[in-house]
């Protein structure tokens, strides 16, 4: 089976305990420390086996092939991509069954990282995680006091939406967000406003 690696723990004599995020569930798995075995790293797809046992309730991770991108030789691609899978832990952490929607998006992105931008590319792949989710508020209502948001817009943890004037924080014209929202797409957005985006989106999905 194949998935992404999410999560990294280390045990008892560099033995690890792995989190893999999958096509159908969320796998925790123990793999034990060897000088033959793969190299393990945050972000990466792998084909892999898991090896149950009786004796314990964790299975082995075992006969891992990294399924290589094109760009993980990219240090700035990588490091990128590793802070935004990094975040699916907390996310997934209560989550064993999970549909393909997840493996997918992160399949899509990362070919898409190939020659976009990686924040611009992460950042809509995250607009389609919340709406997905039912978490894309489409409706432009502030968050702190309720009333509908006509001009300049805020977004704050989860890119939920306030007025700039209520939540204190950078305002964007509304219909970049509409757009942003509804078709998925940072085009009209420049440098600094996808950098602001990008830190709210590190706080957490």
């Amino acid at each position: 089976m194949q998935g992404y690696i999410i999560n990294i723990n280390k045990v008892r004599d560099e033995d690890l305990i792995v989190t893999i995020l999958a096509e159908n569930h969320l796998y925790t798995t123990y793999r034990f420390y060897g000088a033959r075995h793969s190299n393990l790293n945050i972000g990466y797809k792998i084909d892999f086996e898991l090896e149950t046992n009786l004796k314990s309730n964790i299975a082995r991770l075992k006969d891992v092939i990294q399924i290589g991108f094109p760009w993980l030789l990219e240090r700035e691609k990588l490091y990128v991509w590793q802070r935004f899978i990094k975040l699916f832990h907390p996310h997934l952490k209560d989550v064993e069954e999970l549909d393909e929607f997840y493996i997918q998006l992160l399949d899509t992105l990362a070919h898409k990282m190939i020659k976009q931008n990686p924040k611009r590319a992460i950042i809509e792949s995250y607009i389609l995680l919340c709406e997905h989710e039912g978490r894309l508020h489409c409706e432009y209502e502030c968050l702190l006091c309720d009333e509908k948001i006509k001009s300049n817009i805020s977004l704050v943890r989860s890119f939920l939406p306030t007025h700039s004037s209520c939540s204190y924080s950078q305002s964007f014209q509304l219909n970049k967000i509409e757009e942003l929202f509804e078709e998925k797409s940072l085009i009209n957005f420049d440098d600094n406003e996808v950098e602001y985006l990008w830190q709210i989106l590190l706080q957490g999905l």
